[in-house]
Order: C-alpha cells, then structure tokens, then sequence
C-alpha cells in the first residue's frame, strides 16, 4: 500500500487478515481506553482514531481504497468521504483533525498517485504467460517551467484566501447534533497554498506545472499468476513536482472459462463420455488442454464408470507461479451422454434388454397403500428455485462419487503417472 498509517495505529501489517485487524482494534481500544488513561489529555482523541482506523480497514471497499490512494484516495468517488478531504473525514466523524498526520499543503508526500488499471485475462494467458503492450497517458513535469508552474522569473504568491495554509475552516454538523470547525481544501488554490496571476503561468502547462503525456507500457503475465494478482511498474505513473512519480499497478482479472475451472495450482474440468465408453472402456483424446496440447487417456480393462466419477491426471494442472517447470493437478469429472428415444428406435429392445441388469422390483416392505403416480418433465434448477421444508443445501450435498475420491491407481494418461490422488479443497 501507498500508505501504512492506519495499520501503525493498530499495530498491525498491511498484509493482516480481517480477523487480525478485529482483534488488535479491541486490543488498542482496551489498553488506550480514555477512563484507564485520566492522565493523559490525548487518549480521548487517540481513541477516537483508532475507531476511525478500524471502521476504514474492516471495511474491504474502504481498505483498497486506502492501500491504492492513502487517506486521501477516501475523498474521491468510492472512497466513502463524499468529497471530503483528508482531514474533513476525521473531524466530520470526530470533531478534529487526525492525531499526529499533517495533510495541509506543507505535508511531504513520499511519493506521487499510483494508477490502478484493472486488466481483464484469459485463463490461457495465466497458463501460457503473456507480453502485453498498451498505450497511455500520463501526468509528467512540464519541461519548460520545471514543474513550477510559472512564466520565466515570476513567481507564486500566497493565496489570500487561505492565507497560504491550503484550507480554510468550515463549520460542519456533527452526528450527534452540535457544530465543530473541519479543515477543507481551498477552492481558489486547490490546496496549494499560492497562486499565480494568468499572465505569469507558464505558457506550455498553462500554470498546472505538469502535461499529459503519451506513453507505451508493457507487462508480462507471467505463468501462474493469480486473479487479482498485482503487476507493478514502479515509478512509471503519474509524476508531480517535488516528489518521485507514482507506479502503475496492474491488477489481473480473470474471466470466466468455458472448459476449466482453476483452483489454486489446480484445475478442474468436465468430459462427456458415452454409456458404451462408460461400460467399455474407451482410449482417446479426452480434452484439448490450454496449452493446445490434446490430452489422451486408456480406461483399465473392466473398469465401469459411473456418472460423476472422477479422476486426477498428476502434474497437468496450473503452472506454479516463479517454478514454471512444476504443475499442480488436472481433475477430470465423467458425464455420462445417456442415448436418446431415436436411437432406441433403431436396436431391438428385447436384445438390449437381455444383456443388461435385470429392472430393479418393488420397495421391500411393499406399503399397504399404493398410488399410481402421473409425472411430467422437470429440470432440477426449477426444483432449487422453490421453497421446500428441507434445508436450502438440501441439493448440495457430497456423494460417494464427488470429485477427488477413489482409487485411480488403474488408470493411465499420456504420462503414464500411477498413484493414490490428493483430495484437495476445491
């Protein structure tokens, strides 16, 4: 993140979990408490900001708000500040400023903005890797003025509206009903602090100290990464006066497939087979991998498959991410193609019939009472749809045939590879 100051005042790394956040606030909130600290004149306000802290980061629209942009990111769209500065955030919540954090025109900022591009992928692409070039504009130090803004000597003068300072103070209604002075940016400045008559801005900026500039990027997606996984170009974004240039920070989005499903290193994908290759056994190209490479498989001799059964091909899964050369798994779920009423047509039934299991007889106890039941045509997502006295994972339940289980040590795949499969959460 950009900024780690909220994380500071709960004593936690920009990495912790939700319930780690939790847990140091109650721990912050006990230990700096206003009654158990009378002495000191600031644990009101300490406290009060460590709730402010709390209530950003426990907040995930709020969090990635903050790591992109810094406290600052919270006043623009989405940020939650309804246009508010930095400072006006804490005192329209708290009545004052934020404790020991200084955003007025003299606060030394590390760095310029990061840009933050969503970039949509393919799964293909996380597979293969990828070289992406884009065009883009950024912000950068105009040339002629040098970043200040003005025309050959001349130079800013405070602003006599905020008298220099950046913001000026506006009365504000707190929630619980009584007024406080907040801080906001000044409007005829734009939290500058100096302006510049119109004939002495810089003709090339026009005053603004920074262009737009196009430029050409490019990013490699390399294999194995993940969604929502950050590509950072550090130092390649937004420049500004003073201060070294932001990064740009890709963030991967990955869209849905049609054939495969990804689950950590591993990947997940569905075959239909026919019910004579489900009774028989079959030997053929199964899929077509992402790759392009088309995987092959040999059913053992007598070896029955059942609708829902499922398989793992070792070591054809995702690349693992920095060790290109190791793969995770392929598991492989049957669906069963069931012949339809035409084909039915065209064999003699008694035949059929006389070959395969015999029908199965009637419930044992036989009821006392039985009912000649009409039915018609369902599709079971109709059924999941509509309100039952059964619980709503009524439908969702694991059977014995889920994918991941049994013993697979019979079948071969173009790698030959035997052994028990790892059941892994998917």
């Amino acid at each position: 993140p950009v900024e780690t100051h909220l994380y500071e005042l709960l004593g936690v790394s920009f990495n912790a979990s939700e319930d780690e956040i939790k847990k140091a606030y109650r721990k912050k909130a006990k230990e700096h408490h206003p009654d158990k600290n009378i002495n000191d004149p600031e644990a009101g306000q300490k406290f009060q900001e460590m709730a402010a802290a709390y209530e950003i980061l426990s907040d995930g629209n709020k969090r990635a708000v903050y790591d992109a942009h810094g406290i600052e990111g919270l006043s623009g769209p989405g940020g939650g500040g309804h246009g508010m500065d930095a400072e006006e955030i804490f005192a329209q919540f708290f009545g004052h400023q934020m404790f020991g954090f200084d955003f007025g025109p003299d606060a030394r900022r590390s760095k310029g903005e990061n840009s933050v591009i969503p970039h949509e992928v393919t799964l293909e692409d996380l597979y293969n890797g990828k070289s992406v070039k884009m065009n883009m504009e950024k912000e950068v130090v105009c040339s002629v003025c040098k970043g200040s803004g003005a025309r050959g000597n001349a130079k800013p003068k405070p602003c006599s509206t905020c008298d220099g300072q950046g913001w000026t103070h506006i009365k504000t209604r707190l929630p619980n009903g009584s007024f406080g002075l907040s801080r906001s940016r000044c409007t005829d400045c734009h939290g500058h602090g100096e302006r510049l008559k119109e004939k002495e801005r810089c003709k090339k900026c026009k005053g603004e100290k920074t262009i737009h500039e196009k430029t050409r990027q490019e990013i490699f997606i390399e294999k194995g990464m993940a969604d929502r996984q950050r590509i950072v170009l550090a130092g390649a974004g937004d420049q500004q006066p003073g201060v070294p240039a932001g990064d740009v920070i890709f963030i991967l989005k990955l869209l849905p497939h049609e054939s495969f499903e990804r689950s950590g290193d591993d990947l997940l994908t569905h075959v239909t087979i026919t019910l004579s290759e489900a009774l028989l056994g079959f030997s053929r190209i199964i899929l077509t991998h992402l790759d392009g490479r088309g995987i092959k498989m040999t059913t053992p001799p007598g070896k029955i498959i059942k609708p829902q059964d499922s398989i793992v091909l070792k070591g054809e899964g995702m690349p693992i991410y920095r060790r290109p050369d190791e793969k995770g798994d392929l598991y492989v779920i049957f669906d069963i193609e069931m012949p339809d009423e035409q084909w039915l047509k065209t064999v003699d039934v008694k035949a059929v019939e006389a070959i395969l299991p015999p029908r199965r007889p009637d419930v044992e106890p036989r009821p006392e009472v039985v009912d000649e039941a009409d039915f018609e045509e369902s599709d079971i997502v109709d059924v999941r749809a509509r309100s039952f006295p059964a619980s709503q994972n009524f439908f969702d339940q694991g059977f014995a045939s889920q994918f991941g289980e049994g013993n697979e040590d019979d079948w071969e795949d173009e790698d030959d590879e035997d052994g028990e499969p790892e059941c892994r959460p998917q």
